[in-house]
């Protein structure tokens, strides 16, 4: 029997083999292979990973063996010995299959104790250096793998420093680092009731087990349901001889990027410190120099690190997140990924790579995920308004945000969920930290650069971020912090522009995004390659000129009822709801007709040649009537004070009809098509409304075939209701072209939001020409789930328990609603061949469900204006696929 295997050497692998090695590990494997100077080592797999987790997290004998026998390999390379003298030092480090920075942990400076620590400063001759490498580790390992608090290390150094009166660790004495890690040997005593490990293998094993839990961590956890990454995969561990950056200013370390991970320009972009490792720049422990200063401090490294980035983006033909050490003098990679990047760049960099001839025009569309352009609809800061700049940082992440400042990632959530925005505001970011930045509406630290946790995980996520704001101060224990020396308090208003850095006292005003020309040539491309269309849900002309500009070819929704909610016409709306007699209610409808005219009047002007679905009234009359529990303290109020006795009378009745017009569950109650048979007399001016303004517009100048009303009867469950609306519209819109002279094509549709609707979808059809899905109301009607309920009680605990996979009100419940979708598709083509079906429930602009909805074979999805391109990047990635 083949003995499994667990461990792979960086020489057995390569960057096909993510899955396995993670993309880590695959891409060390890789960079070897190609002849990069890589340290050498070995991957322990997902494979083993995913065993210790499911097997009572405990490292069997055979991986144990199997590791040793790797390491035994590492040493012949190294010509070293891990535990003894002349030290073999090993890093450890987490390799997810989907990158996810820093949420997983790592362990530097591995095998050291006190004995190795005096061989390698005998070594070198620089005991300054072991220590500092020595010191580092019990901090790295006391942290992942003993659970010690980080900030409790953090405090001994930032009291060491302030005692000797230093700015950074490097410049701390020799004595001061025996004396820095007595104190982080009795911290771990303290904080543990053990002694800090001091057997190499047993350092070893423990930092390979802490690597794997960090799989599960909260952090962890929240990173991957934010970026929708399986929680099977697991994670890989490497090992990796280390190379030390930290011997003089002959050595360093930094991170870079192949292009701009902010706007995709076509230059080097990184950061890096001289007498340094890995986790300094990273963390934002200190604020590194930027990558172009390396070219007069070391200029042989320089000019090899450039060509091996260009030999690295050409090789993987995407830009790359490179991580690199210097060992006095020598050039060494340490991981190559493909970088985190803002939608902007995203886009910029696909399409240059195109034009350069790296990728082709399907591959492109397949690099840019749909709801990265969501980032591009956010709104910038007005250069032209007033504004009072208070600092500035680096620009970190593009992009505007205003909210109350907050210190805390946890209260960030907390008061994220209660409606309110917040800035979370920390001298740097850690991995802890992550809930906090997904709730805040963007991230201001006072240290770290451009290259820190804090500016990459922002921009991966699209939240604006400025970074080392020099002026900033906070003192975490008061709750304060300063700016430029003036004191604020925690909660004040500030607004941080990630794109320049500045740093706003106060709420800045905002204006409208702009997009390159490189947003609308992705875009032309992946029309020429989807099959769906995309209309927009729109109840006005300006959200129609938008949609238009957009690229949105037609309206799949317009909201008659929204156009109802004007101020000034909500008194006619309500005269026509509190009419007792017909001829009273017709009145009140004459008065509303003029209004809808200039409505869709000013909507099927800016759809001139695209089709407009127009939904007749659907929700209930009371929606148009004040609040009852108003009404009773008003109609109080004016009895006990004697007030005006019209007035008395007109709130009492009010309070009359309100209160027979209420219902126990409004959303199943007297709405929709059920309105425009009791009350037919509103869909009949509404449907007028329609026609008077499409001849208006003919007699302006455009030609009947550019007017395409679509008109929609909401709520329909049955053929009796379809066939007896349909013939309300047919009547009104004859007597109409006779009166006028004039023809008009139309269509008559209805919204499928019923789960009896979906049944006879082939009985409806014999009246409709076109369905259109209602999916918000078809979810809540087929799960029994009422949406303002259920999402503020069950659902996010459905969620967390894994009862539900999406909420369904944001992605489509395929195996429920999508199963009545199918249904209705087939039986409705079963009687009307060539009926029209779209979707215009808010799924209509969610990638997921769009992706369903094209294998279903609807016509158009419908979604509001500013999701307009991410539809279009959906579909086309759905006829890709």
């Amino acid at each position: 029997m083949i003995k499994e295997r667990y461990v792979y050497p960086f020489e057995y692998g390569d960057k096909s083999m993510k899955s396995l090695l993670g993309g880590k590990g695959a891409n060390l494997a890789e960079m070897a292979r190609i002849g990069l100077p890589v340290p050498p080592g070995f991957t322990v797999t997902t494979e083993a990973c995913n065993r210790y987790l499911r097997e009572g997290e405990q490292l069997w004998p055979e991986l144990k063996e199997e590791i040793l026998e790797n390491l035994g390999k590492l040493e012949s390379q190294t010509g070293r010995k891990f535990g003894s003298k002349q030290p073999l030092l090993l890093s450890v480090r987490s390799g997810a299959v989907v990158s996810m920075p820093g949420m997983m942990d790592t362990v530097l400076n591995l095998g050291l104790n006190k004995e190795t620590t005096e061989s390698l400063a005998t070594e070198t001759g620089n005991r300054r250096f072991a220590l500092d490498c020595y010191r580092r580790f019990i901090q790295m390992f006391g942290d992942v793998v003993l659970g010690v608090d980080h900030y409790s290390f953090d405090n001994v150094l930032t009291e060491k420093r302030q005692q000797k009166k230093v700015r950074t660790d490097a410049e701390l004495t020799e004595k001061d680092l025996d004396e820095i890690i007595e104190s982080f040997l009795h911290l771990v005593r303290k904080d543990t009731g053990a002694d800090f490990p001091q057997d190499s293998e047993e350092q070893l094993f423990l930092a390979i087990e802490a690597v794997f839990k960090s799989w599960n961590t909260d952090r962890a956890a929240v990173y991957r349901k934010a970026n929708k990454i399986a929680d099977d995969l697991g994670t890989a561990v490497n090992v990796q001889a280390m190379v030390f950056g930290n011997l003089g200013n002959d050595s360093g370390t930094g991170v870079a990027f192949t292009r701009d991970p902010s706007t995709g320009e076509r230059k080097l972009y990184g950061e890096y410190l001289l007498n340094a490792q890995g986790e300094d720049v990273v963390a934002g422990i200190r604020t590194p120099l930027p990558l172009a200063a390396l070219k007069s401090d070391l200029p042989s490294v320089y000019q090899q690190f450039i060509e091996t980035c260009e030999k690295l983006e050409n090789h993987y033909r995407d830009m790359q997140d490179i991580e690199f050490t210097i060992e006095r003098g020598k050039l060494y990679m340490l991981q190559t990924r493909t970088g985190k990047r803002t939608a902007s760049a995203a886009i910029r960099i696909a399409v240059e790579m195109v034009k350069d001839g790296f990728i082709s025009t399907e591959e492109a569309l397949q690099r840019i995920e749909p709801e990265q352009l969501e980032q591009l609809m956010h709104w910038r800061i007005d250069p032209d308004a007033e504004k009072e700049v208070v600092g500035s940082g680096l620009p970190a992440s593009p992009g505007a945000a205003s909210g109350k400042v907050i210190f805390d990632a946890n209260r960030a959530l907390e008061m994220s969920q209660n409606g309110e925005k917040v800035l979370l505001v920390r001298p740097e970011t850690t991995p802890d930290d992550i809930h906090g930045i997904i709730a805040a509406e963007g991230v201001l630290t006072s240290r770290g650069g451009m290259t820190s946790h804090a500016a990459v995980v922002a921009r991966g996520m699209g939240k604006p971020c400025v970074c080392g704001c020099d002026t900033l101060r906070i003192d975490l224990n008061k709750g304060l912090f300063y700016l430029d020396g003036v004191q604020h308090r925690e909660g004040e208003m500030l607004s941080i522009d990630g794109t320049s850095g500045q740093v706003i006292l106060g709420e800045a005003a905002l204006i409208e995004p702009q997009f390159s020309d490189e947003f609308y040539e992705l875009l032309s491309w992946a029309d020429q390659v989807r099959d769906l269309k995309v209309r927009a849900n729109a109840d006005n002309p300006e959200d129609a000129r938008l949609a238009v500009e957009m690229g949105g070819e037609g309206i799949g929704l317009c909201r008659t009822e929204h156009m109802f909610m004007a101020a000034d016409r909500v008194p006619v709306v309500q005269k026509m709801i509190l009419s007792e007699k017909l001829e009273e209610r017709e009145a009140a409808l004459e008065e509303l007709l003029p209004m809808q005219k200039s409505d869709f009047k000013g909507i099927l002007k800016e759809m001139a040649g695209k089709p407009v679905t127009i939904r007749l009234l659907d929700p209930p009359l009371h929606e148009f009537l004040p609040d009852r529990e108003e009404l009773l303290l008003e109609v109080d109020r004016l009895q006990r004070e004697n007030g005006d006795p019209e007035k008395l009378r007109f709130k009492e009745e009010l309070l009359q009809k309100v209160q027979s017009l209420s219902e126990f569950n409004p959303m199943l109650g007297h709405r929709g098509c059920r309105l425009g048979i009791v009350y037919p007399e509103i869909y009949r001016m509404q449907v007028r409304a329609i026609f008077e303004a499409a001849f208006q517009l003919i007699d302006e100048g455009l030609s009947p075939g550019e007017i395409l009303p679509e008109i929609m009867i909401p709520l329909v469950g049955h053929r009796e209701e379809m066939e007896k609306m349909k013939q309300l519209v047919e009547n009104e819109a004859k007597a109409m072209c006779e009166a006028e002279c004039k023809e008009l094509p139309y269509l008559v549709g209805t919204m499928i939001e019923l789960p009896r609707a979906c049944l006879v979808a082939d009985q409806l059809a014999e009246s409709a020409s076109f369905f259109s899905f209602g999916t918000n109301d078809l979810t809540q009607t087929t799960l029994g789930y009422s949406r303002d309920d259920s999402e503020g009680k069950f659902l996010p605990f459905y969620l967390q328990q894994k009862i539900l996979k999406a909420n369904p009100f944001a992605e489509v419940d395929q195996e429920g609603v999508g199963c009545l979708i199918k249904i209705a598709i087939e039986k409705g083509r079963s009687t009307r061949h060539n009926i029209k079906l779209g979707v215009c429930g808010e799924h209509g602009g969610d990638p997921s469900s769009i992706a369903f909805f094209h294998a279903a074979g609807l016509d158009y999805v419908s979604c509001s204006p500013y999701r307009i391109p991410i539809a279009r990047l959906a579909a086309a990635r759905a006829a890709m696929t």
